[in-house]
């Protein structure tokens, strides 16, 4: 009795619509951590004084706007990471480098907005939290299985 086993390029790797779902579960869990994360940080800033008033809206960022746009954004990532995978040879790389320019050029406004330099440096870190959650997760996600 033979058995053969096949032994190809998709050999030990997920399926395509595996990944995807994977990737979707991913999204789902990673989002809701990374706005609780960015929130609890800008709750806990505020606490220790830091008024998140901008200068040129006259308001403060309320802490519901934290949530809001980090839940945004994060799912704009993983809609980023699903095109990746249906039209890219190395999703989990090209995600990393492309979340990671992103996350760079996030930090860009709060400079350039004129809040005070509590607030300025605090905005950036908000923008570094839900990266921190975010882009390991979703690369972990797209990279196929060996297993």
């Amino acid at each position: 009795m033979t058995s053969k086993v096949a032994a190809g390029p998709a050999a030990g790797r997920a399926s395509r619509p595996h990944r995807f779902r994977r990737l979707a579960v991913t999204g789902v869990v990673a989002t809701p951590a990374a706005m609780a994360a960015t929130t609890l940080a800008a709750a806990l800033a505020r606490a220790a004084g830091v008024d998140f008033q901008i200068p040129d809206g006259g308001q403060a960022i309320p802490l519901g706007g934290f949530a809001v746009v980090t839940g945004f954004f994060s799912l704009v990532g993983v809609v980023i990471a699903a095109a990746l995978l249906r039209w890219n040879a190395r999703p989990a790389e090209r995600f990393v480098w492309m979340a990671a320019a992103l996350t760079a050029l996030s930090m860009v406004p709060p400079w350039l907005v004129g809040a005070t330099t509590a607030t300025t440096v605090t905005l950036i870190g908000l923008h570094l939290i839900p990266a921190a959650v975010m882009i390991p997760a979703v690369a972990r996600s797209l990279r196929p299985r060996t297993d």
